[in-house]
Formats: C-alpha cells, structure tokens, sequence
C-alpha cells in the first residue's frame, strides 16, 4: 500500500518533518524521537533530561501530531512567554493564560480556546484550581498534558509548588488523556512522588546522562570576592554571565561594583518590579547587557544558548539547585564556565532561614540539601561522579576531564598524624582560640603567652601535657 500511494509517511519520517518545517533541526537530540514515539503511542511518559537537552520539543511535536489542544503546565509567566513567542514565530498556534493577561482578553482567549485555534494552551498550575476551570476544559477538545519542571509537584523536590498537586484533579478529570512529566533535576525518590502525585498509567521512563562534558566545574576560596569575580568575568569579555547571590542586596551591590569596574552588567531579583524584572531579563537575552548579578528568581525561565560563564557567590541550599543553575551556561554545546565561591561560613546565612522552618521534617531535609552541597564542594574526587551519582545515574566515567579535581596535579597525603596533633593542640588549649593562636602554639612560638611549659597546668594559649 504504501509503495502504491508513495507519499504515506512513516511516524518517524513525520516526526522529522515537523522538526524541519516548524523548529529549522534536520536530526533529533538523544532521546527526542524514542520520547516523541512514546507518548504519540498514547502512553504517559516521565523525561528526565538535562538543562538544555531539548524537553520542549519532546511535548511540542506530539502537539502538532495529536491535533486538538495540548495543555502545558509551566510555573513561570516570562517561560511561558517565550515558548509561545517562539512557537509563534515558527507558524505554531499557542497562547498563555495568566495572571498578566487581563480579563477581556483572557476570556477572548479561552473562548477560541474552545473553538479550537491553538495548538498549545500554557498555564500556571494555580490556573486550576480557578472555579469553573474544569468545566471549562471540558468543552475544550483536549488530547494530552505536557507538565514542565515536573519536579515541582515532589515535596522532596528543591522548587516545591503545593499547586502542582492540583494536577490530580485533571488525571481525574480526563482519566484516559495521556500526561506527559518533565524535567532537568530530580533524584530517584522524586521521580517516583512524580509519578504517584500525578497517577501516571505504567509510564515509560527516559533518563538522559546528567555529565556534560562541555561544563568545567570549579570550587574556589571565597576571598576577595567581589575582585575574584571581576577578574573570572575578564576572562570572558563581552561575553553572557550570570553570578547568582544570597540575597536582593547582595545583587544589586554588586551589580555596582561590576559597573564601576567598567563592566555592563544589572541585578535581578524577586523585589523589581514586574516591568523592571521583564526588563533585565529582555536586555541579559538580547545582549545589551552581559553580565546579570541575580538571586534564584533568575533561573527557570532563562533560554539563552550561549552563556559562557556561571558564577554562585554563595552556595546553593541543594545539589538540584546548584545542578540546574550551573544548566544555565553553554546550552548551545561550546566549552562554559562553572565557578562556586566557598567559604564553610555562608552556613550561617542559610541556618538564618532554616530556623524559621518550623516543620522539623522539612528542617531537616533542607538541612541535608545544604550538608550534601558542603560535602560536594570540601571534596576530593570527581565533581561530576559525584553529581551523577546524588541523581541515582549509575557514572561511566571515574574521573573527568572538566573539573578541578580531576585537572589538578597534587598528589594526596596521608595526613593523620598532623591532624591528630592538630586536634589535640585544639583540645588542649580549651577550644576557645582562633586558627592562628593553635598554629603558634604547636609551632612552639617562644612569645609570651605561647610557651609550652611541661611542668605545669597553664593557663590562656598555654599547651597542657
């Protein structure tokens, strides 16, 4: 039959043509067309992809294929924004319903909903739980759900949304459309609350590899840092960066610093104003400004291919976090830069947080989060073993080429003896003194205060036997 008609495509050669026609890619990324298959064959799927490894198109092309309306749940109204520019400006049919649309065109929007003009409808999981929401998605002709950053609807997850579990009452709704879940950061145990929250039917799961060999990974001293970071932004001249800090006045002091120092840079955080915030973001996307000092507010809705060089001046409160900030540089494949500012003592600014958790359950699990970033950034092996390995990846490589672990030359020491010595000089002097008073005192300085006497009990700096 098909050599008689000769132009009935197979779903692949159909799959490739879309990517062709509507996104300008002549082959699929790892995993893209076994996804597509999947869930074009009706079946609820779980995507586990890294930051930059093509998700959209994972839900997108099944769009087109399925016909009728896909619903997309996305949490941040700028990503909307920018998947439904982007989709349009490829001669695809979608919209957004939000809060930033206002009440006429809103329902303007929902009736050619219904009359079936867009192919894609993105929404904000709170949209759901709107009276009479799904009511109307009933008169919609809707064939499947595609649900982003999927992570959100785990309580174990680092971006938790209690209204991503509004997302049952569609699976109950529409119990025989197919659900499509993804995301670029979860752990075992959150992709299985992934697909007990949503109720997914036997779902195939696709795991792409969490290395990527284009990100160099480094840990650096935090001292002298506002310096240290203008001269890691000098080696990338003109070039996009992102230094993402603690907190709204962190951001916008150094945002100065960078402007006095000649560089084009802004501050982003949740305190601008809306218009302000869509601004900064505009202007970092478009290139009129390089350098962008944000908070984590910065982060989910961030399409740009290529930046160079991303810098954490305080350490995340979770691995996923620190994972998914770092995605943020070289999506487009070319080598990037990943550099994270350390000092044991930025501790103390998230235990400021952390003891307003009043929920000792949730205390502890954020207090995990942070012990396991510690553990990562004071260790020794491989920085991307050691990435792979907390997301339950099963790593291929022992060491790699794209830390700085694994490129430095220094050879390991037994250590034991000094540290014993070390801890007992501590001990000893009644661990009421700084670095500096101990190291004097075990290197036997002969001022006063200093001396090891022997004989006698002693007191202040003094080491007793």
């Amino acid at each position: 039959m098909r050599e008689f008609f000769g132009t009935i495509p197979s779903p692949m050669e159909a799959y490739t043509e879309i990517l062709k026609k509507h996104f300008g890619y002549t082959a699929f990324r790892p995993q893209q067309e076994e996804v597509i298959a999947e869930f074009c064959a009706g079946h609820d799927t779980v995507v586990l992809m890294p930051t930059g490894g093509g998700k959209s198109l994972c839900y997108q092309i099944p769009a087109l294929m399925f016909g009728g309306t896909m619903i997309v749940i996305s949490p941040l109204i700028s990503l909307m924004k920018d998947q439904v520019d982007a989709l349009t400006a490829n001669g695809i049919k979608a919209t957004f319903l939000n809060s930033s649309v206002d009440g006429s065109e809103l329902r303007t929007r929902m009736d050619d909903t219904v009359a079936g003009a867009y192919q894609l409808v993105y929404m904000a999981p709170e949209r759901l739980s709107v009276p009479g929401m799904t009511t109307w998605l009933e008169t919609c002709n809707i064939t499947a759900l595609a649900i982003d950053e999927a992570h959100c609807i785990s309580q174990w997850g680092h971006d938790f949304r209690p209204d991503y579990r509004n997302l049952k009452s569609f699976r109950a709704a529409f119990p025989t459309i197919p659900i499509i879940a993804l995301t670029a950061t979860a752990t075992p145990q959150v992709k299985v609350d992934i697909i007990n929250e949503l109720n997914l039917k036997n779902p195939k799961t696709f795991i792409s590899s969490f290395y990527r060999q284009n990100l160099e990974i480094k840990v650096l001293p935090k001292k002298n840092e506002v310096q240290k970071i203008i001269s890691l932004l000098a080696k990338h001249p003109d070039q996009s960066c992102i230094v993402y800090c603690f907190s709204r006045k962190d951001t916008e002091s150094l945002a100065e610093a960078l402007i006095d120092a000649g560089l084009s840079a802004g501050a982003y955080h949740a305190g601008l104003e809306s218009d302000a915030r869509a601004q900064m973001q505009d202007d970092f996307i478009h290139d009129r400004i390089n350098v962008i000092a944000a908070t984590t507010a910065f982060g989910m809705g961030i399409d740009k291919p290529d930046v160079r060089l991303v810098i954490h001046r305080t350490f995340p409160k979770t691995l996923e976090g620190y994972y998914q900030e770092i995605g943020r540089a070289g999506r487009d494949g070319l080598p990037s830069e990943c550099v994270l500012l350390y000092s044991a003592g930025d501790k103390i600014k998230l235990d400021y947080f952390l003891n307003m958790v009043t929920n000792e359950v949730e205390k502890q699990k954020e207090l995990d989060g942070i012990i396991e970033v510690m553990n990562f950034a004071e260790g020794r092996s491989c920085r991307w073993v050691n990435l792979i390995s907390y997301f339950g990846e099963e790593p291929t490589i022992t060491a790699c080429a794209t830390c700085d672990v694994c490129r430095s030359n220094s050879t390991l020491v037994d250590a034991t003896e000094i540290t014993q010595k070390i801890l007992s000089g501590i001990i000893k002097t009644g661990g009421r003194f700084g670095r500096a008073h101990v190291v004097k005192v075990l290197r036997g300085s002969k001022k006063k205060g200093y001396r090891i006497w022997p004989r006698y009990p002693i007191r202040l700096g003094y080491l007793r036997r």
